[in-house]
């Protein structure tokens, strides 16, 4: 008897979700993009030009744009995420950047117990941290000719002269604060020259645009998803909050299934979709999440380093020509090393671009980026609270590296 009721609910189950099986075969797509960031919509924007448009684009949040993301703060709009274009290499982009010049930073930087380095001493350690990459590009350049093996950039800066605390700060400005990761963990043979500079040029433009660095990814989505009256995309190629859990390389169990007839791929909310492909756009920071697993597991690692802004009340660090970058040297490495004056980058430049005017731009706007304010590795960033800021270490930070006694407390953090 139970065998029989088992047999029942088995067939009852069965044919229940056969009308919604064979609907769904009836509209599978040819090509699954697994995220809606700059890399998966610029596929998909790809596979439509070249006449693939049965595509259908699984993103996780409730919008597109991936790490590139803007938020408002002190009534300005800045870049959460992805905040740089790189390689411009002079070409026009619909989009208002700030061109970074580093040419006067060793006149601002500043020592761990105060005030400014001579600069004539800074500067030799920025010469020092120039000769050592073009040994670094040359002996790259060697290996790759010869053949041989990958290795690390620091094993490359061992065969060098060790330098102290100074060059220590000018190297994670050049390499950590570039890669993400320190030189001990960074290949030699993949960053030195760095491909993108040597094929596109060294351009480095930060983007200080009110519409955000996202406004990007939606002109690219615009092109090939229907949009209604409003602007706003409602293609229903492109589904949100569409979270997907496992990816394995077998048939059964899984919840990317690879099988004669494609790619059987499963989301966190029950839904089952197929294609005869699937390709994962999703950046190396979502992968360690574990929000997607894979078997076996993807060997590669991505940095965490956090954005502070910080509002005040007023201005209490030099201004003018050559203050878009200082830079401050402490024994650990990483700690508060590079900030950034965010008015110097986002008012009006020459030509009348986007921006904002210096009556409607916030004096006081500052960014710091640090690699200590949070434990680095763990796959949720821990960002230093309001109190902590406000009270402690890096209002010290300021004082010290200011020598100025009484500086303001941030109105905005």
């Amino acid at each position: 008897m139970v065998s029989v009721l088992l047999i029942v609910i088995v067939i009852f189950l069965g044919l229940y979700d056969l009308p919604q099986t064979m609907a769904a075969r009836a509209h599978t797509p040819t090509v699954i993009v697994v995220g809606a960031g700059m890399s998966g919509i610029t596929a998909a924007k790809t596979l439509s030009d070249a006449g693939i448009k049965n595509i259908l684009i699984l993103e996780a949040t409730n919008r597109i744009g991936g790490r590139i993301r803007k938020t408002n703060f002190a009534g300005v709009p800045v870049e959460v995420g992805a905040s740089w274009v790189e390689g411009v290499n002079g070409e026009q982009i619909c989009l208002r950047t700030f061109y970074s010049d580093f040419d006067q930073i060793a006149s601002h930087t500043y020592k761990q117990i105060g005030g400014l380095y001579e600069e004539s001493v800074a500067q030799e350690a920025y010469d020092a941290a120039d000769e050592r990459s073009a040994f670094s590009q040359n002996l790259s350049i060697s290996l790759s000719c010869q053949g041989q093996e990958d290795i690390s950039i620091l094993a490359s800066q061992r065969l060098q002269n060790e330098l102290g605390n100074l060059f220590i700060c000018v190297d994670y400005y050049t390499y950590d604060y570039e890669f993400g990761e320190p030189p001990r963990v960074t290949s030699l043979l993949n960053t030195e020259p760095l491909p993108t500079f040597t094929d596109f040029g060294e351009d480095l433009c930060l983007v200080a645009d009110p519409r955000g660095f996202e406004s990007v990814v939606y002109y690219l989505a615009k092109q090939f998803l229907t949009t209604n009256d409003a602007g706003d995309i409602t293609d229903p190629r492109l589904k949100l909050n569409k979270i997907i859990t496992y990816i394995q390389r077998r048939l059964a169990g899984t919840e990317i299934q690879y099988s004669e007839r494609g790619v059987v791929v499963k989301t966190e909310d029950g839904s089952v979709y197929e294609a005869a492909y699937v390709m994962v756009s999703v950046s190396l920071g979502v992968l360690q999440t574990n929000l997607i697993n894979f078997e076996p597991d993807l060997p590669f690692n991505m940095a965490i380093y956090t954005k502070i802004f910080l509002k005040f009340p007023c201005r209490f660090w030099p201004t003018g020509n050559g203050t878009e970058f200082f830079v401050y040297v402490h024994e650990k490495r990483g700690y508060y090393t590079p900030w950034q004056p965010m008015p110097q980058t986002y008012l009006f430049q020459d030509g009348g671009q986007i921006g904002f005017s210096k009556d409607h731009f916030p004096t006081g706007l500052l960014e710091l980026i640090s690699a200590s304010s949070i434990r680095l590795g763990h796959p949720s960033a821990e960002f230093i609270s309001r109190e902590n800021i406000r009270a402690g270490n890096i209002m010290v930070m300021f004082t010290v590296r200011t020598s100025q006694v009484g500086v303001p407390s941030p109105i905005f953090t």
